[in-house]
């Protein structure tokens, strides 16, 4: 793993546990404390300044009461890590919000995936 990809898996998996953070009414100082850290750890990891090593990351499983896996998979920047969030992600929904958001990701991989014509003359 080269250093670019090393950064954004950083990048990523802080964001994965910022996340997961707020979604369990926690502050960082209370996460620091849990852990036994400074509030600046526990910063530098979110920030992805810092890759927390599997006994960490198990650990903030752990006050999150989530998997590690959950953790990592929102990190992943893999297809299949990726479709099964989306998938959970829609799974509380009613069909109706379900479809809205399923037109709303198409709209914008058609727009995604058309050529930028800009360029060319």
């Amino acid at each position: 793993m080269n250093k670019t990809e090393q950064k954004r898996l950083a990048s990523n998996i802080g964001r994965a546990i910022a996340k997961q953070r707020i979604r369990s009414h926690l502050t960082q100082e209370e996460v620091a404390e849990r852990l036994g850290i400074g509030n600046e750890a526990v910063s530098r990891i979110e920030r992805g300044r810092v890759i927390p090593n599997i006994v960490r990351l198990l650990q903030l499983a752990d006050i999150f009461n989530c998997e590690a896996a959950v953790l990592l998979g929102e990190a992943s920047v893999h297809l299949d890590d990726q479709t099964s969030r989306v998938k959970h992600l829609l799974a509380p929904l009613d069909t109706s919000d379900r479809q809205l958001l399923l037109d709303i990701i198409e709209r914008l991989s058609s727009r995604l995936n058309k050529p930028d014509d800009t360029f060319i003359k």
